[in-house]
């Protein structure tokens, strides 16, 4: 729909940007930390851009006071970032490292004296290694336990101080990446495990919030999603079927569990007709269905669009290539036979690294994502990842300015539509290791110097960006 006047943006809508521990923390080993499955993956050669790695990073861990004194002066509401649950729980249970710790507690005070709102992501991919050692992480029940006395840990420490919490961040991602294409830990091809673990996930998700309830903790809890709206090539009825089967295939076979405790079932006689069997228990869907989260959380950069794809056709198998060097067109097609495959679409452009740029997407997953589940909707990444030229001592990200403008816009249309979106976080606030794609693809409002060769002095430098989501920040969205 089209509107005569846009709504404004909610009076306390969260202005935040986000990061993740790994990405950005360093001190891999300092103070106690234990291994993350993460610290030891970037040492098997060929798995990340150029063997780079989060050792170093773009050095959080020593810098966070700085970090936070840009985020103040540039007027940040909110700040989404992730506790390395290696630093609280070295081997993932037993005795909490309390210098690991406070390096967490002295971070949220410290954001609040700034009046910035943490919002702390309990888990965003860097398990334990003694855990995946111990017995196979996700792949096994134990870490349901383990998980959830991590998070009440934090839970009791953070009483009264953090007021969103992110249970699980992209939960399709690092089960997909991490055992169906193995580019993620533990390096996995294997569909049947992939469904197992991926239900032991949800359970975690679920477990914890219940957690979270009998706490009677106060604020909200909810995982964090990377929805990619599904679209159909044309209007071929076996291309919108194609479409239909992506949207339930890869989006509602997860949201619909967080927020209705149900698998779709058209995805389950599919899995059912390819001899897949997820490994249900009694009581585990008794346990889903009573833990609704208070919010979803949407991770958006893209949308996808689908054409058929006979039994036959186009699957995501050894020959599938994922972009992780930059250069423009070096992906390749992927599907699941008899269900979908993905194509291009001529009506959006794309990025180095072949993500679709299509900020109206936004507005389509917000409406979706509030007509399918009614629930408050915290933006918790959405960025452009591109490279960024330093001259002269400034970066003019002119086009990460129009991206983000665009979908602020997109946003404010889904406001106006009638949809509860409680903040925005953008991806993300420094420049950061892009886990797959080294130092070179950059996020950040703020520049660091730092790259492949990872030597880099690690000057902070606000960008053009910084500047334009100051104003945006102090006009709460009226000055784009």
């Amino acid at each position: 729909m089209e509107h005569q006047k846009l709504k404004a943006f909610p009076k306390h809508f969260l202005w935040g940007s986000a990061s993740a521990a790994y990405q950005i923390e360093g001190a891999w080993n300092e103070d106690g930390k234990g291994k993350s499955v993460w610290d030891e993956f970037v040492t098997i050669p060929g798995k990340t851009f150029k063997g780079t790695n989060g050792n170093v990073a773009v050095d959080h861990y020593h810098r966070w006071k700085e970090d936070i004194q840009l985020m103040k002066e540039q007027g940040l509401k909110a700040y989404r970032f992730s506790v390395a649950w290696t630093r609280v729980f070295p081997q993932g249970r037993g005795e909490v490292n309390q210098k690991g710790l406070q390096f967490y507690i002295d971070l949220v005070d410290e954001l609040i004296v700034n009046n910035i709102e943490p919002v702390l992501t309990l888990y965003h991919w860097d398990l334990p290694l003694a855990l995946q050692e111990e017995y196979g992480g996700w792949e096994n029940r134990n870490i349901i336990d383990d998980f959830v006395n991590y998070a009440e840990t934090l839970f009791q420490t953070f009483r009264n101080k953090v007021k969103y919490w992110v249970s699980l961040n992209e939960q399709n991602v690092f089960t997909h990446q991490g055992w169906q294409i193995a580019t993620h830990p533990p390096g996995k091809k294997d569909t049947q495990l992939f469904y197992n673990v991926n239900h032991i996930a949800n359970l975690v998700n679920a477990k914890v919030i219940q957690k979270f309830r009998e706490l009677e903790m106060p604020g909200m809890i909810g995982p964090s999603f990377a929805y990619t709206p599904q679209y159909s090539i044309d209007s071929d009825p076996k291309n919108i079927l194609a479409a239909e089967n992506a949207e339930e295939l890869l989006a509602n076979f997860w949201m619909d569990v967080y927020v209705y405790g149900e698998y779709p079932s058209v995805i389950l006689q599919a899995l059912k007709e390819q001899g897949i069997t997820i490994d249900i228990q009694s009581g585990d869907m008794e346990i889903l269905r009573a833990a609704k989260p208070d919010f979803l959380g949407l991770n958006y950069y893209q949308s996808a669009t689908n054409a058929w794809n006979p039994l036959d056709g186009v699957s995501n198998g050894d020959h599938y290539q994922m972009n992780t060097t930059g250069k423009k067109g070096t992906s390749t097609e992927s599907g699941v036979p008899g269900i979908q495959k993905t194509v291009e679409n001529p009506f959006v452009e794309t990025t180095n690294w072949d993500w679709t740029i299509d900020p109206m997407g936004l507005r389509i997953a917000l409406r979706r994502m509030n007509s399918r589940y009614r629930l408050p909707i915290l933006i918790t990444e959405n960025g452009l990842g591109e490279y960024d030229k330093l001259e002269d001592g400034q970066i003019h990200d002119s086009y990460r300015i129009d991206y983000l403008e665009q979908h602020v816009k997109a946003i404010q249309e889904a406001i106006s539509d009638g949809v509860e979106v409680i903040g925005y976080h953008t991806w993300s606030y420094t420049d950061l290791l892009s886990w797959l794609n080294g130092y070179q693809k950059r996020y950040g409002f703020v520049y660091v110097d730092q790259d492949e060769t990872m030597t880099g002095t690690l000057q902070r430098i606000p960008k053009d960006s910084y500047y334009w989501y100051q104003k945006v920040i102090q006009s709460n969205g009226e000055t784009l």
